[in-house]
């Protein structure tokens, strides 16, 4: 996500400014809008695992993927970067979920 910051981050206000910067910038065209594409993975992570996962938990376990990276390699800047951008997704997310449309699990198709 942050490959090209490397080496330029030196203060937690780097951090948050270039965290900012990520995930305010339009990646639709590469990835899908965030609000689907969070819901997409939530939809097939809750099948695998049978459990009932929310789009706004999939920001906090991208977050704790990037917390055990973290503590492999604690200077690596992306991780924190990263970090901050899920978590900022996360909250947007967590105030839009109402608004999401529901997929059945059993057809793959939106309810209303």
């Amino acid at each position: 996500m942050a490959k090209w910051v490397m080496n330029k981050i030196k203060t937690r206000a780097d951090i948050l400014d270039t965290a900012k910067k990520l995930v305010t910038k339009d990646r639709a065209s590469d990835h899908g809008d965030m609000e689907s594409n969070f819901k997409m993975i939530a939809d097939l992570w809750s099948t695998y695992t049978g459990a009932d996962i929310k789009p706004h938990d999939v920001a906090v376990m991208m977050n704790l993927l990037k917390v055990a990276r973290i503590k492999s390699n604690p200077d690596h800047d992306d991780n924190w970067i990263d970090s901050c951008g899920y978590m900022a997704c996360g909250g947007e997310i967590s105030k839009e979920s109402d608004k999401m449309p529901m997929i059945n699990k059993t057809t793959g198709k939106f309810v209303s």
